[in-house]
């Protein structure tokens, strides 16, 4: 059990002089304007207790920067009047994930806390989160109070605000009124200390909603990976759908521009290369804008969707029972898929796993999660061949040795039945509101234009400078005989190993209006077998580095390692069975 203590006077905290106010709400420490209020206020609550949604109610303002030491990505900060309120991961008492971890720090951080527990299982929540704040001080603030609204909420709270010493104020996070807000301001103005004893007095207030067919022993997994995969693969195909319309009519517009770039003075060769090489800004910038980036934008507002709404909780727990026997949780299954629009927003996510399924949930995405460069550059390929057809057996392979690899690599304590998803209760579901699916979505849509970007750019030139200097070449060659291994053509090396440092390499495959496929004339085993090899070899330098700075560069080396040799054994499995049945 995680234990937070706090010592000594708070730091790096600019007070501020406040004059009460006349109110006629009932609050049990009125403001005394001779002492100076904390200017940040830590929230913190369990998972799905509605934290940002009681925060983008009050501010209406986009989360600002952090600089919470450790806490970067996990915490957000708000500006609501004079103060600024911290937004934390949902904490699970029993869980080790590194967002429990910041938030617990960040906790110890700050002496002013808004605690925030559910309505629907307020004894339970105090229960577990008061310890953490018992010696702070601040205001407990009870979400979903309209699921309990009845004649004696409001004057339950007012028994529990005086016998505790704290303020208790009952909200709807999604519409918090005037009146609600002014409370909670008076609150934090002169905040109550939070005592060492938890309270005693109980409510007896537990909402559970009704139990569905997502509740259901085997329908229940089987109609929830229907409900997470069938939207993702619309998705996808309505991604590709766009890109394909919009793909020729971008191309046709940077066409001159390459061009022009190429006419540049021969001193300028490498400049010419980065910009408008074979492996260039304006030469591959397009498959990322138009390929990558619609994608990217229906995943997060998709994933989005169901968070807001509930649904992810549900589908977290219907579909353990499937996740286990791999090393995985419910949970995890959701950031594999998200990988498929990203693998770095993806592997950022897994921040909020337990130690204990977090390292197979990155091998997970790394292996099996073709993302938004990989999978279109694998349809156009098969494309280029004239065997479209070919994406299903893809597919069906890539699951099959995704599943596998996860077996014989995941820890014997993540596969074990006594690893339960750690879930308190279940969660209602509604309607997502539009702001809160913003707020969901620009949260992954932020992770992938400030941190992929970036590092895509950084690639884009790596990759034109090796070209240019011919190492790439002289690299591939070195590779070429391996890929006897694997029955196919020596050309095939250089694809292969451009995929491995950024996944549109694959479109190598499909060559160009000029040179034509390289693999028009292989089989259809030999196509399907370079595509996986490409794809599964090794994750793209991008997602590498995310898991080097997420984990540790040893835990990196080891993962690529042994995906390296996992992917070389089932690409050659293909290959050679293959020929057998003379496919």
């Amino acid at each position: 059990m995680n234990t937070v203590t706090t010592k000594g006077p708070r730091s790096g905290e600019r007070g501020y002089e406040e004059s009460p106010r006349n109110h006629s709400l009932p609050i049990l420490n009125p403001p005394n304007p001779q002492r100076a209020a904390a200017p940040r206020v830590v929230v913190i609550g369990k998972e799905s207790v509605g934290k940002s949604q009681l925060i983008a109610s009050l501010t209406g303002e986009r989360p600002e920067v952090s600089n919470l030491k450790g806490t970067t990505l996990a915490c957000a900060a708000y500006r609501w009047g004079e103060r600024t309120l911290i937004d934390t991961p949902g904490i699970e008492r029993q869980s080790d994930s590194v967002t429990t971890r910041d938030a617990l720090q960040s906790l110890a951080e700050h002496d002013t806390v808004i605690l925030i527990a559910a309505g629907t299982h307020l004894d339970d929540d105090l229960k577990d989160l008061w310890p953490l704040v018992a010696g702070k001080q601040g205001v407990v603030v009870v979400t979903f109070i309209d699921r309990v609204a009845n004649v004696a909420a409001s004057e339950r709270l007012e028994e529990l605000s005086r016998h505790a010493g704290v303020s208790f104020v009952g909200v709807d996070a999604r519409a918090v009124s005037a009146e609600q807000t002014e409370r909670l301001r008076i609150a934090l103005t002169e905040p109550a200390e939070f005592s060492k004893q938890s309270p005693t007095l109980t409510t007896g207030w537990r909402v559970e909603p009704p139990a569905g067919w997502l509740d259901r022993p085997w329908l229940g997994p089987v109609l929830a990976l229907s409900l997470l995969m069938g939207p993702a693969t619309f998705a996808v195909w309505f991604a590709n759908t766009v890109a394909q319309l919009l793909d020729p009519i971008i191309g046709g517009w940077l066409k001159p521009l390459a061009e022009a770039i190429q006419a540049w003075p021969a001193s300028l060769d490498l400049l010419k290369a980065a910009l408008a090489g074979q492996y260039g800004l304006v030469t591959m910038g397009p498959l990322l804008f138009v390929w990558a980036v619609p994608t990217i934008v229906l995943y997060a507002f998709l994933l989005a969707a169901y968070k807001a709404s509930g649904l992810i909780d549900r589908l977290n727990i219907a579909l353990h029972p499937l996740a286990r026997p791999f090393g995985l949780s419910g949970r995890d299954i959701v950031r594999v898929v998200m990988g498929f629009g990203c693998n770095v927003p993806a592997v950022i996510s897994t921040r909020s796993c337990s130690s204990c399924t977090r390292g197979s949930c990155i091998s997970a995405i790394a292996f099996g999660a073709a993302c938004s460069y990989q999978f279109p550059a694998t349809l156009a390929v098969f494309a280029a061949v004239g065997r479209p057809w070919l994406v299903w057996p893809y597919l069906g392979y890539l699951a099959l040795t995704t599943l596998i690899y996860l077996r014989l690599t995941a820890p014997r304590e993540a596969r074990s039945a006594l690893n339960l998803l750690v879930v308190d209760r279940r969660h209602f579901m509604e309607w997502p509101r539009l702001n809160s699916l913003w707020r969901e979505a620009s949260g992954t849509l932020r992770q992938f234009f400030f941190q992929a970007l970036p590092i895509f750019f950084a690639i884009t030139l790596i990759a034109s400078v090796l070209g240019w200097s011919g190492l790439l070449d002289k690299a591939a060659a070195v590779v070429q005989p391996l890929m006897s291994l694997f029955r196919l053509p020596a050309e095939a090396a250089l694809p292969v190993l451009l995929a491995s440092i950024r996944k549109d390499g694959i479109l190598l495959f499909a060559g160009g209006e000029e040179t034509g496929s390289m693999a028009a004339a292989w089989t259809a085993t030999q196509v399907l077998t370079a595509v996986y090899l490409a794809g599964v070899l090794l994750p793209c330098l991008v997602t590498a580095l995310t898991i080097a700075r997420e984990q540790s560069w040893r835990f990196a080396a080891k993962l690529l390692t042994r995906q390296a040799l996992a992917a070389s054994a089932f690409a050659a499995t293909v290959a050679w069975f293959g020929k057998w049945i003379g496919w």
